[in-house]
């Protein structure tokens, strides 16, 4: 049976058999995503995340059903086939804070001090049996800025490079594992948040792509949506929102810089390796795009101090993501497919 023929007796075994079928705009994953109208107006989305891609459609339930009881607004599960990787569920629209502050930038500020307030009362809940985001996971996801960034870039991977710029990061990023004590969702950002503002307080937040979700250490979302790959965030705003983030949870201010600068380091240096990734492997080149953004954030959190040594040695390894640059990546688009 076709996956086609699958994906249409999972919607009809869902009672769903007679709505029409829409594309949704996909992601940097496997998953598919169509939207399903009935007559009547009424909604769904259909995830069709094919097993054969290690594709885990159970993680984004147990996820999902967590975050729900929380009041917070991850969508409902309407049914399920983990074994087949189908989901229905619920249909929370079309409104990602991209597009909400596009159409109303007054409301910028609003969105993302909802967002910061999602954080807090999600980190105020035990978290759920997840794996942890630590050190032995975090480093070699770094160092994707090397065997993919530096490889499209330049021709080649500085292999001396990589491992000193592993050794230094090691200690960094080890000394907060045994703080990594709450649900990350890894990818908070603009364009995996809805805004429904016909609900109340943090259930205003629609929650998207969570599926990856895993245990680690509070500045990590924050960072993410602060940081985005995909959109400017007025620095500014990013400074009021961590105050509003550390005023909330009573944290060390300073304290608090120093894990939000190691993890952003981290998280920019796995962003550029796997945007790299995405153009020269998967060939969709429109993510070589966001990478001179994201060059961005890593300098910024470069700026801290306590990476001065990192800094000097990221600098000196990996080449600025130029106009020429970005071109010779886009160049290689699908070129290292398999590997």
């Amino acid at each position: 049976m076709t996956r086609a023929a699958q994906a249409k007796a999972f919607i009809a075994q869902a009672g769903w058999q007679n709505a029409t079928v829409t594309p949704l705009a996909g992601d940097a994953s496997n998953r598919r995503y169509d939207r399903l109208t009935r007559a009547n107006g009424e909604t769904s989305v259909l995830m069709d995340a094919p097993p054969a891609n290690n594709t885990n459609v159970s993680a984004f339930v147990q996820i999902a059903t967590y975050l729900r009881t929380l009041g917070l607004s991850a969508p409902r599960i309407m049914h399920e086939d983990s074994d087949a990787g189908f989901l229905l569920i619920e249909d929370l629209g079309d409104t990602l804070f991209t597009h909400q502050i596009a159409d109303n930038p007054a409301l910028e500020e609003l969105l993302y001090e909802t967002s910061v307030d999602v954080l807090t009362h999600l980190h105020q809940n035990a978290p759920p049996k997840l794996g942890s985001y630590a050190s032995p996971v975090t480093l070699p996801l770094a160092a994707l800025a090397f065997d993919w960034y530096q490889l499209g870039a330049t021709g080649t991977v500085d292999n001396d490079a990589k491992r000193h710029f592993m050794s230094m990061l090691e200690p960094l990023l080890a000394q907060y594992d045994t703080d990594l004590t709450v649900l990350i969702q890894r990818d908070y950002h603009a364009e995996n948040l809805l805004w429904l503002p016909e609900r109340n307080g943090v259930a205003r937040v629609g929650l998207l792509d969570f599926q990856d979700a895993v245990l680690g250490h509070r500045s990590y979302d924050l960072m993410s949506i602060l940081q985005d790959a995909r959109r400017d965030v007025d620095p500014q705003l990013e400074t009021d929102m961590k105050a509003r983030f550390v005023a909330q949870n009573a944290l060390d201010p300073q304290a608090f810089d120093a894990a939000y600068a190691v993890f952003g380091l981290q998280r920019n240096m796995r962003i550029l390796g796997v945007f790299s990734r995405l153009c020269m492997r998967d060939a969709k080149s429109h993510y070589v795009d966001f990478i001179p953004r994201v060059w961005g954030h890593l300098m910024t959190n470069l700026n801290h101090p306590m990476l001065e040594p990192a800094a000097e040695l990221i600098t000196a390894s990996l080449p600025e993501p130029t106009c020429d640059i970005c071109a010779t990546l886009t160049s290689k688009s699908g070129q290292w497919a398999g590997r």
